[in-house]
C-alpha cells in the first residue's frame, strides 16, 4: 500500500488552508496513494481559545469532513483528516478531533486526542486544556489489510497508549502533529522511532511547518518509519511537502517473527 504524508504551513485562513490540503491530497492522488494523511490541525493555526466555538469548530460531518469525503469516495483513497476542531453542544470548549475516512467517503474512526499539550516555548505559556476537553478513548480502525491505532501529536509521550495498540496487534499508527521545532529538535525522531519499534509496526506521522498564529516555530520533519526503526522517508524543516512510501504486510510480520516475544502482553 502506498502512502503519502503530508506537511502543510498552516496559516489563519481556514479557506486557504483548505484549498491547500486539498491540492496536496490531489498530488498525492495522482502518485497513486491510497492512503493519504494531512497533520494536525490543518485548517486553522491561529489563536484558538478567541474563535474555537463561534467561528472555527464545526460538528463530525461538517463541511470539512464532507469536501475530504468527496475526495476519498471519487479517487477511492483513505484519507485521514489530521484534526479538526469538533464542536461540543453546549460546552464553550472543543474537541480536537481527528477523522479517518474509508475510500467510500465514509467516516471510519473518529480520535478525540486524549493527552493535551501543556508547555512554556519561548516564555509563552501553552496549555490546550483552556480551550480543547481531552478524548477518553482510544481507536483502532483499518485501512484495507492494516489495522491502524490513532493518535494526536502530544499523545506520543504516553507509551501505555501505545502498549495497548501494541496489544491489539496494531500495524500501523498514525501521529498527526503540530509538533514545536523547541521540542521537535530534541524528541520528535526518538519518540517516533520508539513507537515503531516497540509495537513493531509503522508510523505515519504528518506535521505542519512554519510559524503558528502565537509566533511559535512547528518542526516539520514529517515521517515514515518501518516496524524496525527505519526512516523510510522525512520532509524538511522548511517547507511544505509530500513524502511516500510503500508499506507491506510481510514487512511487519517478518520483524515479529524475529522479535515475537515482544508482541505477547507481558513482555
Amino acid at each position: 500500500m502506498k502512502v503519502a504524508v503530508i506537511q502543510l504551513r498552516v496559516e489563519n485562513e481556514i479557506e486557504k488552508n483548505i484549498a491547500k490540503a486539498m491540492a496536496a491530497v490531489r498530488r498525492a492522488i495522482a502518485q497513486r496513494a491510497t492512503f493519504i494523511l494531512l497533520p494536525e490541525l490543518f485548517i486553522f493555526s491561529g489563536v484558538v481559545r478567541e474563535k474555537a466555538v463561534s467561528e472555527i469548530a464545526e460538528d463530525i460531518y461538517g463541511a470539512t469532513t464532507k469536501i475530504f469525503s468527496a475526495m476519498a469516495r471519487r479517487y477511492k483513497a483513505y484519507i485521514l483528516l489530521g484534526s479538526i476542531l469538533e464542536k461540543i453542544k453546549k460546552k464553550s470548549k472543543v474537541y480536537n478531533t481527528s477523522i479517518l475516512l474509508d475510500d467510500h467517503g465514509c467516516v471510519a474512526g473518529i480520535y478525540r486526542k486524549k493527552h493535551l499539550f501543556k508547555a512554556v516555548i519561548k516564555k509563552k505559556n501553552i496549555d490546550e486544556s483552556r480551550y480543547f476537553l481531552s478524548g477518553q478513548h482510544q481507536v483502532m480502525s483499518k485501512v484495507k489489510e492494516f489495522r491502524v491505532g490513532l493518535s494526536t501529536c502530544f499523545d506520543v509521550r504516553f507509551p501505555r497508549m501505545y502498549q495497548d495498540y501494541k496489544n491489539k496487534k496494531a500495524d500501523i499508527l498514525c501521529i498527526p502533529s503540530a509538533f514545536t521545532r523547541e521540542t521537535g529538535l530534541a524528541h520528535w525522531e526518538v519518540l517516533l522511532r520508539a513507537r515503531a519499534i516497540e509495537g513493531l509496526c509503522y508510523v505515519l506521522a504528518p506535521n505542519q511547518v512554519g510559524c503558528d498564529g502565537q509566533g511559535i516555530l512547528r518542526y516539520g520533519h514529517s515521517m515514515i518509519i518501518d516496524p524496525w526503526g527505519k526512516i523510510l522517508a522525512r520532509a524538511s524543516d522548511r517547507q511544505e511537502d509530500i513524502i511516500y512510501a510503500d508499506l507491506h504486510k510481510k514487512n511487519i510480520i517478518k520483524k515479529r517473527r524475529i522479535l515475537f516475544s515482544v508482541m505477547t502482553k507481558d513482555s
